[in-house]
């Protein structure tokens, strides 16, 4: 895989699985077994210049042939409350993206971002707010887990695709990931420990479901009906919501895995015991599987003008009264502010 963004053409060797990494050793005048050290050393964040077991000759030509998009700390901030870390990674050209970690009983979970911005245009969210940039290489969004290990310390376990950009608008570029993130002679984070939010593209959703990847599928609904959705995420005029939920359904069919419906309680808009009756109708009406959804109390960005619910727990018994499956996303990092776009756009503005 080359990289077409410089003048001078280079491999973006971490999108490189380990039998791409071989055959580039190889292809460079090496033994295949130095591929092999080669791709220990980069997926632990190391270069060249620190390859102590690599003959000097053979770092010399991956420095000219090759380069490492490994992010860089721009900001870090670390939540008193919890301990949560929120990232503004810099990557190779500039731009920057976010990522935060979170620890949990379960694990450490890493939040990271797809694209430099994001095109959906969602009406709550930050992170859309200067639009989309670029996509993010499989290097980029692998980057991220291992630049956040490297700096705390810490083996990240679960990682969710919810940061900045939409993960099925990067297709190709995404399902490389979910391949080298699992590799075993990785970082070897199970395909079940991943998770993937999407706004609703159907098309991604259809491909998705046929290329074997036991991930957990999140689909940020926020809406039980036509009208509200579209108000607030544009690409449910392109796809509505009748046929997202029976891409979703189809979905579940195939894989067999349980969709997660992800659904942001705004004041006003879609929050009331009368909403919450709909959308439980309308997931009972296209789902027939088992469904969960995780409500998320609206993390209020000024640009909007949008205000949070104060109805959750009352929106959330009355899908369970109805036999849908909710909870409440815990809310962690609330002194950092911790979700994503604020720190992106801060410093595209600064």
């Amino acid at each position: 895989m080359m990289d077409n963004n410089t003048s001078v053409q280079k491999y973006d060797i971490l999108s490189y699985s380990y039998d791409e990494v071989e055959s580039l050793a190889v292809s460079l005048g090496e033994k295949a077994y130095r591929g092999a050290q080669v791709y220990s050393w980069i997926t632990k964040g190391v270069w060249t210049d620190k390859m102590s077991n690599i003959p000097l000759s053979f770092r010399k030509k991956l420095d000219e042939v090759c380069e490492f998009r490994l992010p860089k700390v721009k900001k870090k901030l670390v939540s008193k409350n919890d301990g949560t870390v929120k990232y503004l990674f810099e990557l190779i050209d500039g731009e920057c993206i976010e990522s935060v970690f979170m620890r949990y009983e379960h694990g450490n979970t890493l939040c990271i971002s797809s694209q430099a911005g994001c095109r959906m245009g969602c009406k709550f969210c930050a992170s859309t707010i200067l639009g989309k940039s670029r996509d993010l290489m499989p290097s980029e969004m692998l980057g991220q887990i291992i630049a956040a290990q490297n700096d705390t310390g810490e083996r990240i376990s679960n990682v969710v695709m919810m940061g900045i950009g939409e993960p099925l608008d990067n297709y190709d570029n995404t399902v490389k990931f979910l391949h080298l993130v699992s590799s075993e002679k990785g970082l070897n984070i199970g395909l079940r420990h991943i998770s993937l939010s999407s706004c609703g593209l159907v098309n991604g959703i259809d491909k998705l479901a046929n290329e074997g990847l036991p991930i957990t599928l999140s689909i940020s609904l926020h809406a039980y009906d036509n009208e509200v959705r579209s108000s607030i995420m544009p690409i449910n005029k392109k796809y509505p919501i009748e046929k997202l939920l029976v891409a979703c359904d189809e979905y579940f069919q195939k894989t067999g895995r349980r969709i997660s419906f992800e659904y942001t309680l705004i004041s006003g808009k879609n929050d009331s015991r009368e909403n919450a009756v709909s959308l439980a109708a309308l997931l009972k009406k296209y789902i027939h599987g088992t469904c969960h959804v995780n409500l998320i109390p609206l993390n209020e960005v000024k640009e909007t003008g949008l205000k949070t619910s104060q109805n959750v727990n009352v929106f959330k018994e009355t899908l369970i009264s109805k036999g849908i499956n909710a909870t409440v996303r815990r809310r962690l990092g609330s002194d950092i502010n911790a979700s994503c776009g604020q720190l992106r756009r801060q410093s595209k503005e600064e």
